[in-house]
Parts: C-alpha cells; sequence; structure tokens
C-alpha cells in the first residue's frame, strides 16, 4: 500500500504538471474574481499591508488544492485571501510551497514570467521552489494542484495574479 502511494505521488510531481501546464494555458476559462492586471495601473494597488515580502520579511505562498476542482495561492502577507493579487517588489525572493500533504503544484505563467525560471514553476509539499522576481508588470498565472492518493477530483486549477513593482 505505501509503495502504491509513493508510485501515484511520483507520478502526480513528475506526469500531472506537465499535462496541466497546457491544461492551464491562456485558454483557460476560469475567471478571476478581481482583475488587477486589467486596470489601468495595476501598481496603484500595491501597498505597505499587501507587499509580500516588505519590511525584510520572507515572502512565501502556500499552495493548495481546495474543494474538487480548485486550487489556491496564498500569499504570507498579512490580511490576503487565496487568489488575490499580491504584489513583490522587483529583487524579492519568493518561495513557493505546499504545506497539504502530499501535493504537487504547477503555476503556469504562459509566455510572460517575472522570474528567470521559465513559464512553468513546479513543486510540491516536499520541494518549495524559490525564484527571485525580476520583470516589473502585472501577471496573470494558473496555479494547478494534485492531491495524491485522492480518488475523486486528484487535482484542481484556478487563476491568480502578481504585481512586480518598481516602487
Amino acid at each position: 500500500m505505501k509503495t502504491q502511494r509513493v508510485l501515484v505521488g511520483l507520478l502526480c510531481l513528475l506526469v500531472v504538471p506537465p499535462l496541466l501546464t497546457g491544461y492551464l494555458g491562456a485558454d483557460d476559462k476560469k475567471k478571476l474574481k478581481d482583475d488587477v492586471c486589467g486596470g489601468a495601473d495595476p501598481e496603484s494597488t500595491c501597498s505597505e499591508p499587501n507587499i509580500c515580502g516588505s519590511g525584510g520579511a520572507v515572502c512565501e505562498v502556500d499552495i493548495k488544492r481546495i474543494g474538487g476542482n480548485s486550487a489556491s495561492a496564498t500569499p504570507s502577507s498579512p490580511n490576503h485571501k487565496s487568489n488575490q493579487a499580491f504584489c513583490v517588489k522587483v529583487g524579492t525572493t519568493i518561495t513557493f510551497k505546499s504545506t497539504s500533504k502530499n501535493t504537487g503544484f504547477v503555476l503556469d505563467f504562459g509566455h510572460s514570467s517575472p522570474f528567470d525560471s521559465g513559464p512553468a514553476i513546479v513543486g510540491g509539499a516536499n520541494r518549495p521552489i524559490s525564484v527571485v522576481a525580476k520583470k516589473p508588470g502585472c501577471y496573470t498565472y494558473s496555479v494547478g494542484a494534485c492531491t495524491a492518493g485522492t480518488v475523486y477530483g486528484m487535482c484542481g486549477d484556478d487563476k491568480a495574479q502578481i504585481v512586480v513593482s518598481n516602487k
């Protein structure tokens, strides 16, 4: 039974994320609650309470599978809700991780990413990924999370946004 769980976990981390990357691309039909990037000045939404990693704090984003077919990205900045747009300053190190047991994740930035890591970030509960925000702008990305050992709704996905500011 333990071997079977390990195999399912490996399958989730090695095979499912590349599949999700194509599935979660720009044509995804899920809508954002608040489209910050669609506004005239996304950086105007950035203030001290919603800047992740401000004041010397570490910026961590917790990725989870929620419900049957959704996922969430929740930054460590105060008063943030899941999948709510958040801000970082250029040069900030962001650690994407999952505090949920047996969970793998993929973040797909499509053709434009604020990081030099490429268009997709793949990690999991035992594999946090740290990247440095380098390119200012507003980015919409897909969040995918898979939990090994579940029968129904093994993976979930959603959209989120990040504003990378020079200010």
